[in-house]
């Protein structure tokens, strides 16, 4: 039971990682290229860049396109929500 479920544990953390690395491929494509790499349409060129235009490697690393995309949105909504709090006004 507990080797099943180590098991289990280590290959959700492998794939969360793998999606960590993607992610911090995309945010390094915005620094780099700009703002317009966070749209929605870049998610697929970004794919083929990172996995040299095998999107079935891409897939079989980070999940179905719908679990690719809820991390992408995701990830944007964390950066987005994060500069609306930066740049609220503080109280004193």
């Amino acid at each position: 039971m507990w080797d099943s479920q180590i098991q289990s544990e280590c290959a959700v953390n492998s794939y969360f990682q793998k999606q960590q690395a993607f992610l911090a491929f995309v945010l390094d494509q915005y620094v780099t290229q700009g703002v317009d790499e966070l749209d929605a349409d870049k998610l697929t060129p970004l794919l083929k860049l990172r996995y040299n235009n095998a999107l079935h490697d891409a897939m079989a690393d980070l999940g179905d396109a719908l679990q690719v995309r809820k991390a992408f949105v995701g990830m944007q909504r964390y950066l987005y929500l994060n500069l609306i709090e930066l740049n609220q006004p503080q109280d004193e």
